[in-house]
């Protein structure tokens, strides 16, 4: 049911976590896939892990030049996946304009003016998926997550309005909102807390903790042909976290 073959498709933040693997698994579908990120060496880290030729785009998102210029070059797409984003945990009392500032460019501007430009220089073919990735906090908030939390909401909500806008010509969009993934975040996360922390925590998530590959096979999902009649929509994706007392 899942056939990318000859697809165009965009990923940002293609360069680790579950970027690369969306990358590897639309290489693996047929897909021409188009990587962006802004370290070039993992980036072609990436690109070595796939079995075609994929375009590969050294850009900084947060700058609209930047963005400009990928759209410029990339030509038309099939489908966009926008998996670049921060996470920086901030209690309330120590933010400044320049930490909301940090957090919604990189986690809410970069996507929205990359999708703007796409769509107004006509690169989104008809029938084309754009994959949004959230986190279950923008409905689930935790201790210092507020920043990150609000430019999630944020995110999901611009999501829900530019599938509307594209609803004539067949373009969807969609959210996917994870839990805790194992990516580099989740690495970061095991060397500030102790194991017994770690521990407590997994056992709070019935299926475990989440695989990229777990959030690439959802996403190839919402690109292919197969969700045709889904737009709008947010697929949260927790291991069963939310159904536990414990959380």
């Amino acid at each position: 049911m899942i056939n990318l073959k000859d697809k165009n498709i965009l990923i940002t933040g293609a360069s680790s976590g579950i970027g690369q693997a969306t990358a590897i698994l639309c290489d693996s579908l047929g897909a021409n896939v188009i990587l962006v990120g802004r370290n070039g060496s993992t980036l072609q880290e990436t690109a070595k892990k796939l079995k075609g030729k994929a375009k590969t785009f050294i850009a900084d998102l947060t700058n609209a030049e930047q963005i400009t210029e990928l759209v410029k070059n990339c030509g038309n797409i099939d489908g966009l996946v926008n998996c670049a984003g921060i996470v920086k945990p901030l209690p309330v009392k120590y933010i400044r304009q320049k930490n909301i500032s940090e957090m919604f460019d990189a986690n809410f501007s970069s996507a929205v003016l990359l999708c703007s430009e796409l769509s107004n220089t006509k690169k989104i073919n008809d029938k084309a998926s754009v994959v949004f990735i959230s986190s279950i906090s923008s409905l689930h908030p935790y201790i210092g997550g507020s920043l990150y939390s609000a430019s999630k909401a944020a995110l999901e909500a611009f999501c829900r309005s530019f599938a509307i806008e594209h609803a004539g010509k067949k373009i969807r969009a969609n959210i996917i909102a994870p839990a805790l993934v194992k990516t580099k975040i989740f690495t970061e996360t095991e060397l500030a807390t102790s194991e017994e922390e770690m521990k407590n925590y997994e056992e709070q998530y019935p299926l475990g903790f989440g695989e990229p590959e777990d959030v690439a096979n959802c996403i190839v999902f919402l690109l292919s042909s197969a969700s045709k009649w889904i737009t709008g929509t947010t697929i949260k994706m927790d291991g069963g976290l939310l159904l536990s007392s414990k959380k």
